[in-house]
C-alpha cells in the first residue's frame, strides 16, 4: 500500500481568509479517523493559540517548524535566517514542550533549493521539507470537491511516499478533510513525516 503524508503548515491568524474555526476542525476530523499528520507551525502562530499548538502534539502528531515571522528565507541574510529559526524553535518549545527540530518547512517554500537557505537551516539543526502535491487550498475560489480532486489526482501522480501541502486555515480545508480522509483510507496508508518507511522510499517516489 503506498504511503502519503498530509501535511499543514500552520499559520498566524492575521493571513487574508483565516478561518479561525478551521484548525480545531482539521484536529477533529484527524482524530475522529485515528489519522496522524504532520503540522509545520509557525512560532507566532503558537504563541498567539497556545491550546491549538499543544493540541497538536497532545493528539499524537509530528511538530515541524513553519518559521516565526512567515517571511521569504530566500529573502534574509544568513543572520536573519538564522534569527528567525531560532526564535521559532524556542517559541515551538515554551509553548508545546516539544522542539521541532529537525522539522523545518521553508514559507511560501520559498529557498527550499537554494543552498545558501539550507546550510543556514542545517546550522540551526533543521532539514527542509518540500511537498509534491499542491492543492492551492489557500486561494479563496478553491471549494472542498476540488481540493478532494486536486489532491486525489497529485497523489495519484506523484506515486508512493507523496508529501501533500495543505494549511490549517482554509474553510475549504476544514470542510475537505473529512471526505479527503474517507477517499484515501483503504487506497494508501497515511503516516507522519518520521515514519521508518519515508526514509527507505527511493528517490524521485
Amino acid at each position: 500500500m503506498d504511503l502519503i503524508a498530509l501535511t499543514f503548515d500552520m499559520e498566524h491568524p492575521s493571513r487574508s481568509g483565516h478561518d479561525a474555526g478551521a484548525p480545531q476542525r482539521i484536529l477533529d476530523s484527524l482524530a475522529d479517523n485515528d489519522e496522524s499528520a504532520t503540522f509545520f507551525v509557525q512560532g507566532r502562530w503558537a504563541r498567539s493559540e497556545p491550546t491549538l499548538a499543544r493540541r497538536v502534539v497532545a493528539d499524537g502528531h509530528l511538530l515541524g517548524c513553519h518559521s516565526h515571522f512567515h517571511a521569504p528565507l530566500d529573502a534574509l541574510t544568513d543572520e536573519g535566517i538564522q534569527r528567525d529559526a531560532t526564535a521559532a524553535a524556542l517559541a515551538l518549545v515554551e509553548v508545546t514542550g516539544q522542539d521541532p527540530r529537525p522539522w523545518f518547512r521553508c514559507p511560501f517554500g520559498a529557498g527550499h533549493d537554494d543552498a545558501r537557505v539550507l546550510a543556514v537551516l542545517d546550522r540551526c539543526g533543521f532539514t527542509n521539507v518540500h511537498w509534491d502535491v499542491e492543492p492551492q487550498d489557500w486561494l479563496e475560489e478553491c471549494t472542498p470537491a476540488q481540493l478532494v480532486d486536486s489532491v486525489l489526482s497529485g497523489i495519484a501522480e506523484a506515486g508512493n511516499g507523496s508529501i501533500v501541502l495543505l494549511h490549517s486555515w482554509p474553510t475549504a480545508t476544514a470542510d475537505a478533510l473529512p471526505q479527503l480522509l474517507r477517499e484515501l483510507s483503504g487506497a494508501y496508508r497515511l503516516a507522519r513525516l518520521d515514519d521508518p518507511a519515508f526514509a527507505t522510499l527511493p528517490e524521485g517516489n
